[in-house]
């Protein structure tokens, strides 16, 4: 099973060149498979939106945390490891306009060696995609428009791409540097909902439902896959990434979460600002995954 983990970023240590690039190369001599940064463009003083991973509706983060840009980070961090997998988790997609994220993300991707893993999901912080200019009713359609978008744009065309959408229009136009997968870059959907799912089998390479455990979690897995089937695509072709703590997973775990259907686990940090702390965190986890003796 590949095994990931998530940057930490309550203690702000994302903003930290020397300790993010220390957390990653740990990670990459301790066999993990990829490093996830999130994305906030904005946060917000006061808000109304329900934060859904938590009871409390509320995101643990002040409005001030530092996060940087997830695709300008892992373009740093690209350059302090050599085959550690790079992954946004969850890039926000609704905050973007795809034309100009085809090109930063194909060129992380080709700069990297094709490491670059996207994740991306329709946010739930309505505040925070206003003020970037989008529609929080409208963001699941956008969001498989935009979609649509960057595989045109991936794909080898030499005619140039041109595309008539309800967001989006543009004629003849090339997007170059290509991913080194062209148009089949990785695109996985994280979310919780019904939506994400289906979104995940009609469109994504992969689901990363976070968040969710027991029967609703066996229940969104079935309607992607049902989604799939529906779509003619092969259901166990996507990958389904599920969450849980660096500090707390084992082998047994791991295993449990194999048998609802996992490929990847995706670790959350404790939070930590001490960089011998979290390396320690990481080594213990990897020994008990045995992803080294």
């Amino acid at each position: 099973m590949k095994v990931s983990v998530v940057a930490p970023v309550a203690d702000g240590v994302t903003a930290d060149p020397e300790w993010m690039a220390a957390f990653a190369g740990h990670l990459e001599r301790c066999g993990f498979e990829s490093i996830v940064v999130v994305e906030h463009t904005v946060l917000v003083t006061r808000y109304d939106s329900v934060y859904p991973y938590d009871s409390s509706g509320r995101v643990g983060l002040a409005a001030d945390c530092p996060i940087p840009d997830p695709l300008d980070l892992l373009a740093f961090l690209a350059g302090h490891t050599t085959t550690l997998g790079l992954a946004t988790g969850v890039l926000v997609l609704p905050n973007h306009h795809p034309v100009v994220l085809a090109k930063r993300a194909a060129t992380v991707d080709a700069l990297s060696g094709g490491r670059l893993r996207m994740c991306v999901g329709v946010g739930w912080l309505k505040e925070e995609l206003e003020a970037c200019g989008a529609d929080f009713d409208n963001r699941g359609r956008r969001a498989d428009e935009q979609v649509a978008v960057l595989r045109a744009l991936w794909a080898e065309q030499p005619e140039g791409v041109s595309h008539h959408g309800e967001f989006f229009d543009f004629e003849d136009v090339m997007c170059y540097p290509k991913p080194i997968a062209r148009e089949r870059l990785p695109i996985h959907i994280g979310g919780h909902s019904r939506a994400a799912a289906r979104r995940a089998g009609r469109i994504g390479d992969g689901f990363q439902p976070l968040g969710v455990t027991g029967p609703e979690l066996a229940s969104l897995i079935a309607v992607m896959r049902d989604e799939a089937a529906s779509a003619g695509r092969d259901p166990a072709s996507l990958e389904i990434s599920l969450g849980h703590a660096v500090n707390k997973i084992d082998a047994a775990r791991a295993g449990a979460l194999a048998d609802q259907g996992a490929d990847r686990l995706v670790l959350a940090m404790p939070p930590t600002a001490d960089i011998e702390q979290a390396k320690d965190m990481l080594s213990g986890c990897a020994q008990r995954l045995s992803l080294i003796a």
